[in-house]
């Protein structure tokens, strides 16, 4: 999904009122990515941050088919993140870290699509903040112990959308931008 709005319009009752509006540009957008990294679902999310608030650029999700190559996989995940780098520009990315999982075939598969993703970024020489679980739920909804659907409920408030954002991959990769901007993008 793509919002083609360039606008930052406040919330209703935000406008500050007596106070001249700053210049237009007068103060720098940063344009994050959020990555959900997974070798059959790679999440992206790209918000913008101006003047205090949030606007969802676009999000989506990198699909690829278990019956590929597994190299093949990897390089449509390298390829289309490119051109999602390519098209929207961000100067900064975040991306959560990888924690340990049961399934160890499925654990291995998220850490190489981290790697494509990760390369991929310093290739761009995007600077790329990494969040555990707990802390994108902690910055998206202020507790650690958030469900999924906390999260992208949250996430959909953040943004000011009218629905959730589908599939949750992508929704965690918009928690991931949240939160990368939350953190000030202390790398």
């Amino acid at each position: 999904m793509k919002n083609e709005s360039k606008e930052f319009v406040p919330l209703p009752g935000s406008e500050q009122v007596g106070i001249s509006p700053k210049k237009e540009g007068a103060e720098k957008v940063r344009r994050v990515l959020g990555i959900d990294p997974g070798l059959a679902n790679t999440g992206f999310g790209i918000v913008d941050f101006c003047q205090g608030r949030y606007r969802m650029v676009s999000y989506g999700c990198i699909n690829t088919k278990a019956d590929q190559p597994h190299g093949e996989r990897l390089l449509t995940i390298y390829n289309r993140l490119r051109a999602v780098i390519d098209e929207f520009q961000p100067d900064e990315a975040g991306m959560e870290t990888l924690y340990f999982a049961r399934n160890v075939s499925s654990a291995m598969g998220v850490a190489e699509a981290r790697g494509v993703v990760t390369l991929c970024l310093a290739q761009y020489n995007i600077k790329l903040g990494e969040y555990t679980p707990n802390q994108i739920k902690q910055a998206v909804t202020g507790t650690a112990a958030a469900d999924k659907e906390l999260v992208e409920r949250y996430v959909k408030i953040l943004l000011g959308l009218k629905t959730e954002p589908k599939p949750d991959h992508a929704a965690d990769a918009l928690a991931g931008a949240i939160t990368h901007l939350h953190f000030g993008g202390a790398l």
